[in-house]
């Protein structure tokens, strides 16, 4: 004992010894920046940003030749000269090659001044767009006017390009169904089409916390009390960069989008269509914007209100029914056709007119648009207001006829059943499909009389009015259609209309063709010869024929939604699993409709959306049902579906745990996971923070509800490699790998999680923080459940493995969830 005590005994420390321990305990103290997700501590700032990208998987520097986005910058150059190398063009440079560029080729000394580091370490951040060459440029131009004015450099204070207090307000995620109000969204200025001349409109209530001092809308700047905020990047590009060296809006923007690669405007982050816009049909054409419709006067107002008095004449809501102010109304019709009409663009924004379209449709589409400014006590009054006055024109027509009824009234009722269905209130799900068989009464009715107007010319064309008339019906004809396969889809309710109801009809025409101002009848006749317009039937049959077909974006996404109603009729009829071969005829069409997505219809409309595709957001949303409609010809999660018609979180968890018996290992499956994996890698290549914040407005309601069965399957087959006896495969094991790639180590190792667990969590915490359709509350609180038991079931395998006893998978409980 003594020898080992005498070993163990410290000796003395020495002076070099204590000098290295005490700059350790120095470079210690210097760590004051932590990560705010997992207090990891860094010396310098651009340090910490780079760690906390492994949390948030935000991407945030962008090849402007292609659409790859990269974590570091050094990886952006490594793919510059390694993929773009053949393509020619100017090289990127590194930071310490552009920082010692010399200004003249003699090797004569740079046109920037030597900046101070330290002065330069504020745009050297990953999360701010600015590189280290704008940065000195702005810097050497503070220098140039310090010295004007006689001012010390360190006097002038550079404002920043985002306001500070933006991504902090909106950590906190919405409640639902209380009261709500817009949070700050990251950039929203840059993703919205901004009006520079319209004065800045009002507040969005008067309750507004003080604390949501910016808040920017679609219809005109942005409400700012905030004196260090700059104006839009539109606004800014004119008036701040002034004497500065020329780069460009895009290049200002390059951390929070990326501009259209073939939109005309250089400020815009919207999509634009994958073809060309040049090859439009028609005549040659430039890209357009929709605008959105506005109430001008107040004599619109006086206008409106009349309007509704007529459609009550029982006076149900004379008493109680306050119709909001000019300003609120125009912030809800901008937010209605810019955040909602591309994805479902049954309306026509160049003929919608406030104060003359029927007060019931009208109220409907104020309601949607509240519920995008997150304003539910607003958008529940409009919401019932507009059924009171649509219950109220039913009851008057005793002698109700489907033939006669009138094209708003179908399109309110569509409005007001989209509302219900996806507010995640149960009774307003009831209520939708009450009135499913009627809405489908009124489209076989209006159809009828639609053929009849068509026979009655004889060949003849329609002049423009005419063709907007009908169009408009066979618009909303297939939203009607649409909605009802998310019905079948989400709540596995009995389709209420057949694809065999639309047969001859035309497919919708083109964005471009459908928002086009005619200037005359020879421009127009011109224009609608050169558009390739099919009927349903012939779209179908090519399709399971295997022939490619040529259709607008809107056509695409009605055509991936008849072989989706088609692979639902199969997957429920008894001689499914014998039925080899419309399995096959299935498959085939659903090959050929992807393929046919490089034939699609050009168009000239831009859409001020932010989304990871490039073309029109109706492809995106397409997208997003194909992949499900893959994974329904193998899994269908029938029980999930049902449950989620009753609303209740732990329901659903315990059917999407108990489903894990329909999901298989086989190289099968393994074509419905690499569906799986491309649902989640669009949100994790784009950040999953940044999606979490930004889908809820940007994206459609389709990608939760489609989600929703591919993430389940994903997760149990995760849990069956991570858990199951049998080895897996080297196909399995890559397609682990691919998955585990998109996750950093603290997302899936820092709460001692496996894969499967994770992914149910991210995906839960991701779709339900901002909160526009109540549904995606319940899906996120389902998912987070979901991950819960499947930790559970992992610690009961333990304890089996104790106890020696088996155990069956645990329901979902309610312990308290992580916080994240």
């Amino acid at each position: 004992m003594s020898a080992v005590a005498g070993a163990t005994t410290s000796t003395p420390a020495s002076p070099t010894s204590t000098r290295k321990g005490s700059g350790a305990q120095d470079k210690e103290k210097e760590k004051r920046y932590k990560c705010q997700f997992c207090n990891r501590a860094f010396s310098r700032s651009e340090h910490r940003s780079r760690h906390e990208r492994s949390h948030t998987k935000e991407r945030p520097f962008k090849c402007m030749k292609c659409r790859s986005t990269f974590v570091r910058r050094d990886l952006l150059l490594r793919h510059d000269r390694t993929v773009h190398a053949k393509d020619g063009g100017v090289p990127l440079q590194s930071d310490t090659k552009r920082r010692n560029t010399k200004g003249s080729p003699n090797g004569g000394p740079s046109k920037i001044p030597d900046i101070d580091e330290a002065a330069l370490e504020q745009f050297n951040d990953g999360d701010n767009p600015f590189g280290i060459e704008q940065a000195a440029m702005l810097m050497a131009n503070f220098q140039q006017k310090a010295a004007m004015s006689g001012q010390d450099v360190s006097s002038i204070q550079a404002e920043p390009l985002i306001s500070p207090h933006g991504p902090q307000l909106m950590e906190p995620s919405l409640p639902y169904p209380g009261s709500m109000t817009l949070p700050q969204m990251h950039g929203w200025d840059q993703m919205l089409p901004q009006n520079i001349g319209q004065g800045k409109p009002s507040s969005i209530s008067s309750s507004v916390d003080a604390s949501h001092d910016l808040l920017p809308y679609p219809n005109g700047g942005s409400i700012s009390s905030n004196p260090n905020t700059l104006p839009p990047l539109m606004e800014r590009g004119q008036s701040q960069t002034d004497g500065l060296p020329s780069f460009n809006t895009s290049s200002m923007m390059n951390g929070l989008a990326t501009p259209g690669a073939l939109s005309p405007f250089t400020s815009m982050v919207g999509p634009v269509s994958p073809v060309d816009y040049r090859r439009s049909p028609g005549p040659p054409q430039q890209c357009t914007m929709a605008k959105a419709p506005q109430v001008e006067t107040e004599d619109q107002i006086s206008r409106i209100m009349d309007n509704i008095r007529r459609c009550d004449s029982e006076g149900q809501l004379v008493e109680t029914f306050r119709l909001p102010q000019l300003s609120v109304l125009n912030r809800y019709l901008s937010t209605y056709f810019n955040f909602f009409h591309h994805h479902l663009p049954f309306l026509h924004p160049a003929s919608f007119d406030p104060a003359t379209v029927s007060a019931p449709l009208l109220l409907s589409v104020l309601s949607i648009g509240a519920l995008y400014t997150f304003e539910q006590d607003q958008a529940y009054m409009l919401h019932i207001g507009s059924k009171v006055l649509v219950t109220e024109f039913l009851q008057k027509k005793d002698n109700f006829s489907s033939r006669k009824c009138p094209l708003w009234m179908m399109q309110s009722s569509l409005l007001n059943m989209s509302f219900a269905s996806w507010s995640g209130d149960p009774k307003g799900l009831e209520w939708a499909c009450s009135i499913k068989s009627l809405l489908a009464n009124m489209v076989a009715g209006n159809k009828y009389e639609l053929n009849l107007r068509n026979e009655a010319r004889e060949g003849r064309q329609p002049t423009h009015e005419e063709w907007i008339e009908d169009e408009g019906c066979r618009r909303t004809y297939y939203a009607v259609y649409i909605f009802f396969g998310l019905l079948t889809l989400t709540y596995n309710h009995t389709p209420a209309i057949s694809f065999n109801e639309f047969d001859t009809l035309e497919l919708p025409s083109s964005e471009s063709l459908w928002n086009l101002e005619a200037a005359d009848i020879d421009s127009w006749s011109e224009s609608l010869t050169a558009s390739t317009i099919i009927t349903f039937r012939e779209a179908h049959d090519a399709l399971f024929q295997g022939e490619t077909a040529r259709y607008s974006a809107f056509a695409t996404r009605v055509m991936i939604n008849a072989l989706f109603m088609e692979v639902w009729y199969h997957k429920r009829s008894p001689e499914a699993l014998q039925d080899v071969v419309t399995e096959y005829k299935l498959r085939l069409a659903l090959d050929t409709w992807e393929k046919s997505l490089e034939l699609c219809e050009p168009e000239t409309v831009v859409v001020q959306l932010s989304a990871p595709h490039k073309g029109h957001p109706l492809i995106f949303n397409a997208m997003a049902m194909y992949r499900n409609t893959r994974a329904r010809l193998l899994v269908d999660l029938k029980a999930v579906q049902e449950a989620l018609r009753y609303h209740d979180s732990y329901e659903v968890a315990a059917a999407m745990t108990h489903a894990r018996d329909k999901v298989k290992r086989s190289q099968e499956m393994l074509n419905v996971i690499q569906a799986c994996f491309d649902c989640i890698e669009v949100a994790a290549l784009q950040g999953i923070r940044w999606v979490a914040r930004t889908s809820a407005t940007n994206w459609s309601i389709e990608h939760p509800l489609c989600g929703l069965d591919l993430i389940v399957i994903l997760s149990l087959w995760l849990w069956r490699v991570e858990h199951d006896d049998e080895p897996a495969s080297e196909d399995e094991r890559n397609m682990y790998q691919k998955l585990r790639n998109l996750f950093d180590d603290d997302s899936v190792d820092g709460f001692g999680q496996k894969l499967s667990s994770t992914v149910a969590r991210l995906w839960g915490s991701m779709i339900d923080e901002v909160v526009v359709w109540g549904i995606t509350k319940l899906m996120g609180e389902s998912f987070k459940l979901h991950s819960q038991a499947l930790i559970g079931y992992e610690d009961s395998m333990m304890a089996e493995q104790h106890a020696g006893s088996p155990q069956p998978m645990p329901a979902p409980h309610a312990p308290e969830v992580a916080a994240y």
